[in-house]
């Protein structure tokens, strides 16, 4: 009885950090960031301000650009209100029509030709290791999980045990993806570079907030799920293993 108990919890536990992670990593909530102009006119490249039209200014001067970015996608949509708490970043706040690229191998908020090639190449690559990191995880779950499914018609320690290292396996591969992602954000993202432009080419009190999302906050709750899931399919194994004996 109660390893039938122990059976299902880690199953539980072990569904729903497949699906949290699944959603964490699927989704382009794990940073997020709001740029406004406080009602600054455009500055121009030698510094004078640039007069348009009387609409366009209004419009310039109040609307506020609202970014969000996961590791597939980098999105953004622009709004006139002032409004930059979270909830504006839910789905059903933003508007119907928004633009978006791909974020994949795209190392810099900037245009690439203000960086040199060596510091480009540096975090393609930086990128191209926690992709790898994410593939290798998902692999390892779903791998898991399949294993589960085929070990409980046949009570086989071997399978239990074996999906139990994935689960554990898929926790630390995420955690060390979670860990390379803060470095990234606070260490090697070159926003400075991008205050200064766009203080230079847009308008002279440019600010932006920089927050993490929702998809960043869901990361460390499947990680644990998946560790502490993994654990009681290895002592499930173990002890099936002693009554076989």
């Amino acid at each position: 009885m109660k390893l039938s108990v122990a059976i299902f919890f880690a199953g539980f536990f072990g569904a729903l950090g497949v699906l949290i992670f699944l959603l964490a990593f699927g989704t382009d909530y794990w940073l997020l960031a709001t740029e406004k102009c406080a009602g600054s006119a455009a500055v121009s490249k030698s510094g004078e301000a640039q007069l348009g039209s009387e609409d366009t200014d209004t419009l310039q001067q109040s609307a506020v650009t609202f970014h969000h970015e996961g590791f597939f996608w980098r999105c953004w949509f622009n709004e006139t209100k002032t409004d930059d708490s979270m909830w504006k970043f839910w789905f059903a706040n933003q508007p119907p029509k928004k633009s978006c690229m791909h974020a994949y191998l795209f190392p810099f908020p900037v245009d690439t030709e203000v960086h040199n090639n060596t510091a480009r190449e540096t975090a393609v690559l930086y990128r191209g290791f926690w992709t790898v990191f994410m593939i290798l995880g998902v692999v390892a779950i779903v791998t898991a999980g399949f294993l589960i499914i085929c070990a409980a018609p046949f009570a086989s320690h071997r399978l239990y045990k074996a999906g139990g290292g994935l689960f554990i396996t898929a926790g630390i591969l995420f955690a060390i993806l979670v860990v390379m992602y803060v470095i990234w954000v606070q260490s090697l993202a070159d926003m400075e570079t991008y205050i200064q432009l766009q203080k230079t080419h847009r308008c002279s009190s440019f600010t932006i907030q920089i927050r993490y999302g929702w998809s960043f906050i869901l990361a460390p709750i499947g990680i644990f799920f998946s560790l502490f899931s993994g654990m009681l399919f290895l002592l499930v194994g173990r002890v099936i293993q002693l009554h076989t004996k």
